[in-house]
């Protein structure tokens, strides 16, 4: 017999109406796909554990639910079938109503999937470093047109530029971006390239790409 926690009940209880049919039918897929899944509220929201380790949680909002599922390996499966949204402060965007929501088959194949990695011990977020929520992954930064005539000038800055992360892309991008003359983002950005140069990223001095 399923599980339930009083604490989840009264979150759910609390929610909008069109809240509460959202977040009643994906308690019931965790239910259904994992019969030793437990509940817990966490920072606030409604979490399924199995064995310790979190499946996914469920939030409310005034406008939309969320739902995240957690993990390396089943992040990896809902990439591939195109169903990570940005937004929503989970993995399947914002859901506005049951029909928002992949399949129940989907979902509930997904579930297990991700329970038996668990049982497989393959599942990455039982490692608390990694044990984070499937999000869709942030786009690529865009470089001003300013920045990009400078990196061009100099092939070994492009070049370095060109190979370095995302994340370490975004902050040169972002750190130029925030200077409110013209004169101090002129300075930055000839920084950045001397710095991109020499291989360093935007905080060098403190991390590694």
């Amino acid at each position: 017999m399923a599980s339930h926690e009083p604490k989840v009940d009264a979150y759910i209880e609390k929610a909008q109406p069109f809240a509460q049919a959202i977040l009643t039918h994906l308690r019931a897929l965790m239910h259904k796909a994992n019969p030793d899944v437990e509940e817990a509220i966490k920072w606030g929201h409604p979490f399924f554990l199995y064995r310790g380790t979190i499946l996914g949680h469920m939030a409310a909002f005034k406008q939309h639910c969320s739902f995240g599922f957690w993990g390396e390996e089943i992040g990896a499966t809902l990439r591939e079938a195109n169903v990570v949204q940005d937004g929503g402060m989970g993995s399947l965007g914002k859901i506005t109503s049951i029909k928002d929501l992949p399949s129940e088959k989907q979902m509930l194949g997904w579930i297990r999937q991700s329970s038996a990695l668990i049982d497989s011990g393959d599942h990455t977020s039982i490692m608390a470093a990694r044990n984070k929520v499937v999000k869709a992954p942030k786009p690529a930064p865009k470089t001003s047109p300013e920045f990009a005539a400078a990196l061009k000038k100099n092939k070994k800055a492009s070049a370095v530029f060109e190979a370095f992360s995302p994340s370490c892309k975004r902050e040169y991008v972002e750190w130029i971006a925030e200077a409110k003359r013209e004169e101090t983002r002129d300075k930055r950005i000839a920084q950045a390239v001397e710095w991109i140069a020499e291989g360093k990223q935007r905080n060098w001095k403190y991390q590694n790409c």
